[in-house]
């Protein structure tokens, strides 16, 4: 018999394992199918960290949603006439999404709970753009950080908030597998379904497309998100490199779904999520020291 087994408080304690999840727009509902996967095989979350929509669907998990209640959410929100009603129709016009809309929308999937009350310890990335630093979000009204977090520049209007400018965290950091590992995890799994190449493309013909935009404020966008892309795709590899997150999981989004468009195909994206996690699944259980 292993000494082990004789005496309990000799058994090595599992490593703690954070989930970091990236921004991607509709790409971030790949993140449900991964939580489904984590769940089902009963593996513990520690520490959440997300940004954009990894901030705001592991909000959701770490506030007590199931993933099914998520996913239910996401395909109840993939018809267009649901997000009709957060629509900005009001000037002064700083984002096509209301602020005080999409504000109550998420009060009312997350009510006032604080960082402190959550089930898992969760912290979300934005950006302010007063000093063009990080901020690392994780105390007060979950809503508010859930709100900064998915503030996508011409989407949704800055969240003021004691002096600051708070944006999507994806100019900085969009993958915070460096956040999770501060929190004082052992195991870090990063999923990254940040806009790729192919996802750009689609995304400026599906501009083009549209008789309503002119052509040159196509090429405008085309120019603007393809340079913002570069950027952010730099910053996601150096984060990468820093952190070391021990799993990186790309799952392989459906083409033609980008950032804004693609939200009919929500349970294509998370289904890739899925197949993507139960594909890691053996390495993860072997990270974790699970037989």
């Amino acid at each position: 018999m292993k000494l082990a087994q004789l005496f309990p408080f000799l058994r090595k304690k599992p490593p703690r394992l954070g989930l970091a999840l990236s921004g991607g727009g509709v790409r971030g509902l790949a993140h449900i199918g991964v939580l489904k996967v984590l769940t089902e095989a009963e593996i513990p979350i520690h520490v959440i960290t997300g940004t954009s929509a990894g901030g705001l669907i592991g909000a959701l998990y770490a506030a007590g949603l199931s993933p099914q209640q998520i996913e239910e959410e996401a395909l109840r929100m993939a018809s267009p006439r649901r997000l009709l009603p957060l629509l900005n129709r009001s000037l002064p016009f700083r984002g096509l999404l209301s602020a005080q809309k999409v504000t109550e929308y998420l009060e009312s999937l997350l009510g006032d709970i604080t960082f402190d009350q959550l089930r898992i310890p969760l912290a979300v990335v934005a950006v302010d753009l007063v000093t063009g630093q990080k901020v690392v979000l994780n105390e007060g009204r979950v809503v508010d950080a859930v709100r900064a977090t998915t503030a996508l520049p011409g989407l949704i209007s800055p969240l003021e908030r004691d002096g600051q400018l708070l944006v999507d965290g994806g100019l900085l950091d969009n993958l915070p597998a460096d956040v999770a590992r501060r929190m004082g995890t052992e195991r870090v799994v990063a999923v990254d379904i940040s806009t790729d190449d192919i996802s750009v493309s689609s995304l400026m013909e599906e501009l083009r497309r549209r008789p309503f935009i002119p052509e040159s404020l196509a090429e405008m966008a085309d120019v603007l998100w393809r340079s913002l892309v570069v950027m952010m795709r730099d910053v996601n590899r150096r984060s990468i490199e820093e952190a070391r997150p021990e799993l990186l999981i790309r799952p392989a989004i459906p083409t033609g779904v980008t950032v804004l468009t693609g939200l009919g195909r929500a349970a294509e994206v998370i289904a890739a999520g899925e197949e993507a996690m139960r594909a890691a699944l053996p390495r993860l259980r072997e990270l974790l020291g699970q037989r």
